[in-house]
């Protein structure tokens, strides 16, 4: 019986070095033994393990699994400057203001824009 439980205890060991050499290793309690590999994996996928630790009495289920990267923070988000110098005309309506506002500003937009009886180029860039 000592020995099934020496390699059980080997086994057990080897598919946790693997999970471990593959990332970051999580272990989640999921109560008593009873349809543990079961429970384990309809949790945490196919690819989780699962151990049964009998050693404080009541046999405890244990299921490790691979762990998933925290989500790096999104880049902050640059403030939006607004120039509006230049009127549109006939010869520069919406797709020549919006040239010219990206040639004077990176990464600048431009629409025409009415302000009474006068046409606007509005340009928006990055601050």
């Amino acid at each position: 019986a000592s020995s099934i439980f020496i390699q059980v205890f080997k086994l057990c060991l080897y598919v946790l070095l693997q999970i471990e050499a593959q990332g970051n290793l999580c272990r989640d309690g999921l109560g008593t033994c009873e349809d543990c590999d079961q429970k384990c994996k309809t949790k945490h996928g196919p690819s989780s393990e699962s151990s049964c630790d009998r050693s404080v009495g009541v046999a405890l289920c244990t299921c490790f699994y691979q762990c998933t990267p925290p989500t790096p923070p999104s880049a902050p988000t640059r403030p939006t400057c607004n120039s509006g110098t230049t009127l549109c005309t006939e010869q520069c309506s919406d797709s020549c203001c919006d040239t010219n506002c990206a040639q004077s500003h990176d990464g600048g937009h431009g629409i025409c824009n009415s302000i009474g009886n006068t046409r606007l180029c509005l340009c928006e860039y990055p601050c």
